[in-house]
């Protein structure tokens, strides 16, 4: 896998911009739904525990060792101590650097792609 460009307001991935938040998994890329923490907290940059459980619902939590999360350009989003203590639960790592820095990170990091999973927030 291959993350290239991740600027402000978009992010390209094996060649394909996309120009919202991403959710990387094992298998796929899919929108974020930030829509839930919206919804409780009127913001998407807190990232809540009722979004990181609708994600792992769709992976096999017990072959998951690591989740990065690009915070954004700038560091806005951030995990709420609820969703942390979420994935401390099901013995996953949590990784939390800003968005440049996480494609790098997720790029890097030695575990086979079904054993991690991104979040990117593509703006601030």
């Amino acid at each position: 896998m291959n993350i290239e460009s991740p600027d402000f307001g978009s992010i390209t991935i094996d060649g394909v911009e996309y120009d919202h938040d991403v959710v990387i998994f094992p298998t796929r890329i899919e929108k974020r739904k930030k829509w839930i923490t919206k919804n409780k907290h009127g913001t998407s940059h807190k990232f809540t525990r009722e979004e990181m459980k609708e994600y792992l619902r769709e992976i096999d939590t017990d072959r998951m060792k690591v989740v990065v999360v690009g915070t954004g350009r700038y560091g806005k989003l951030h995990l709420l101590k609820e969703t942390e203590e979420l994935l401390k639960e099901k013995d996953i790592k949590a990784i939390q650097a800003r968005t440049p820095e996480a494609a790098r990170i997720f790029i890097q990091r030695d575990e086979p792609r079904n054993q991690k999973f991104g979040i990117f927030h593509i703006t601030c």
